[in-house]
């Protein structure tokens, strides 16, 4: 029994019949275009989408799986997107924003979506922070086995947050200065664990992405084993495709 029509994406042209793709309750993706505009959707077999990560992989596969077949440009939809019928496709999205979905295809031909996320260990940051910093280390280890006052404890607590706040921007500012100039655009978004330290998206030019990883490279081997670096080169445009 379907619930609806699910849709994961739309396309800048109508995707081939020849195309298999997979999507959620593994029905058949199929392409439909409206008011210009060609989408990507699947019969829902349910009102409403569980977020698990099974879930979530499948509709970005379903886009990932698009751009394999040539269509580099796409405008990917929010997970859970299920709508009665087209009708409500027209008169939700593709009449009262023609123009703002217009607007981006142009600007995201010819450019990709690539995501770099950096982790370090905080208990090492923290032991290499006493290390490089003789009074703050004294300072921690007198406390050690000590009744201190409050104020005290307090005091030493934000001198080691705050020298651990350095450590971090320093790190930071470097994957700026080096990532940030080699993209058209830059969105910093907040860091989702306490071991996570830097998460941003970059819109790049397709064929700039070889140097692009080869920076993102540079920069693992500058800092060596103190930092675990996640880079992800082929996404569909969620950051840069966004209606406001």
């Amino acid at each position: 029994m379907s619930h609806g029509i699910y849709l994961y994406g739309i396309l800048p042209a109508p995707i081939s019949e020849k195309v298999v793709l997979e999507g959620l309750d593994r029905e058949p993706v199929r392409g439909y275009s409206i008011d210009g505009f060609n989408f990507l959707y699947s019969d829902a077999k349910q009102e409403k989408y569980l977020t698990s990560r099974r879930n979530l992989l499948c509709h970005e596969r379903v886009l990932e799986e698009a751009m394999h077949e040539g269509f580099r440009t796409l405008l990917p939809l929010r997970f859970g997107l299920v709508v009665k019928t087209w009708e409500t496709v027209t008169e939700q999205l593709t009449r009262p924003y023609k123009e703002k979905l217009e607007e981006l295809f142009q600007k995201l031909e010819g450019y990709r979506e690539v995501s770099v996320k950096v982790f370090w260990n905080s208990k090492l940051e923290m032991q290499a922070l006493l290390e490089s910093n003789v009074s703050l280390k004294e300072k921690r280890d007198a406390r050690l086995g000590k009744a201190l006052s409050q104020s005290e404890i307090i005091e030493i607590g934000k001198l080691i947050e705050s020298g651990l706040q350095l450590r971090k921007e320093a790190v930071i500012n470097v994957f700026r200065s080096e990532l940030q100039v080699l993209a058209s655009e830059f969105v910093e978004n907040d860091t989702m664990t306490e071991e996570m330290i830097y998460n941003a998206a970059y819109l790049i030019r397709w064929e700039s992405e070889s140097n692009f990883s080869e920076k993102v490279e540079e920069i693992d081997q500058k800092f060596g084993d103190r930092l675990r670096i996640r880079y992800n080169n082929f996404t569909a445009p969620y950051t840069f495709a966004q209606l406001s």
